[in-house]
């Protein structure tokens, strides 16, 4: 039915807004009671309440709540539930690294590598070793100290096989295969291969001795 143009308009009790037609205050009156958001969002989550302003982005947020994985990645095949999160996991096999420390500004592709790095500029130590107490910065300095409890010898000598608990074992080992001595003796002048060795060495002779404290 027409309007009729000597119809007289109708207010909001409300606010007082005025309104030529009883359905447009009808509406209007939906911001008053909270209603409004069903007319602007009209698609409702069943799971989680949720409401929507276009199915199409209700269907997408419904696999949050399932096991359905629809995006992959070309590289591994992992797969995840939202391309966004897709989106998010390619930067690792991109030079793209978003992420910069504001300390070294060292950049990262990830924020989470970002917040693991952060602690090297910290005291904080957040990973303890069981056995010991003994606390670490990074999880990956946790798990060679992890060795010295167990019979575990992840390193071996590419020359001889023999296997070690720490990789520094290791490279003192492997300097015995070759000719390289970097420790030098201050009295003597004789290299050696570990610094240790150098400490305990004994002193070649008195007059030596007596030079060497001068």
């Amino acid at each position: 039915r027409k309007c009729d143009s000597n119809e007289k308009p109708i207010s909001c009790s409300e606010c007082g807004e005025m309104f030529k037609k009883k359905w447009d205050l009808k509406i209007h009156m939906k911001t008053h009671t909270g209603e409004k958001q069903h007319i602007e969002k009209p698609f409702r989550c069943d799971v989680c309440g949720k409401r929507f302003s276009l199915k199409k982005i209700l269907n997408k947020h419904m696999k949050v709540h399932t096991k359905e994985r629809p995006f992959s990645c070309d590289a591994f095949g992992e797969r995840f539930k939202l391309k966004e999160i897709l989106k998010k996991h390619m930067k690792v096999h991109t030079e793209e690294k978003p992420f910069s420390c504001d300390v070294c500004g060292k950049r990262f592709k990830l924020k989470a590598i970002l917040n693991r790095h952060m602690t090297v500029h910290t005291e904080e130590k957040p990973f303890s070793c069981d056995v010991c107490g003994k606390r670490f910065k990074l999880k990956a300095m946790l798990k060679p100290h992890m060795a010295v409890h167990t019979d575990e010898r992840p390193f071996s000598c590419d020359v001889c096989g023999k296997r070690f608990k720490l990789k520094d074992t290791l490279n003192k080992h492997m300097a015995g295969h070759t000719e390289v001595k970097p420790f030098s003796c201050d009295v003597c002048g004789k290299t050696l291969f570990s610094k240790s060795s150098l400490k305990v060495r004994p002193m070649p002779s008195v007059f030596q001795h007596i030079f060497y404290l001068l």
